[in-house]
């Protein structure tokens, strides 16, 4: 099944506290969230582990966001837009910006 947002792809978020700001996608989770690099970003009180050499304290990272809650970002555009898939002749699916008609790239 072909997924609207995959990883790498770049995308601006459409609600919530960080709307409007744009960032990539790090990684897909299970079921409609994906993390984003700068988006969502919370503070986690974190204890020190001498054994690993992990440090204690408050660190930031990013926490999962909705899919429903991105859109692909249109370069040519300068915008983020919704996304269709289209059938090419040879039958392979291609993501396809709906405002604009270009193609997405993969």
């Amino acid at each position: 099944m072909m997924k609207r947002i995959r990883r790498d792809d770049e995308v601006v978020v459409t609600a919530g506290k960080d709307k409007g700001k744009r960032g990539k996608v790090l990684k897909i989770l299970d079921g409609n969230n994906a993390l984003v690099s700068g988006i969502q970003i919370v503070k986690k009180h974190q204890k020190p582990n001498p054994n690993l050499g992990i440090t204690g304290g408050i660190i930031e990272k990013e926490s999962p966001i909705n899919t429903s809650n991105l859109a692909l970002f249109d370069e040519k555009a300068s915008k983020g837009s919704r996304v269709k898939f289209e059938l090419s002749k040879d039958g392979s699916k291609s993501r396809v910006f709906k405002s604009s008609k270009n193609k997405a790239e993969s």
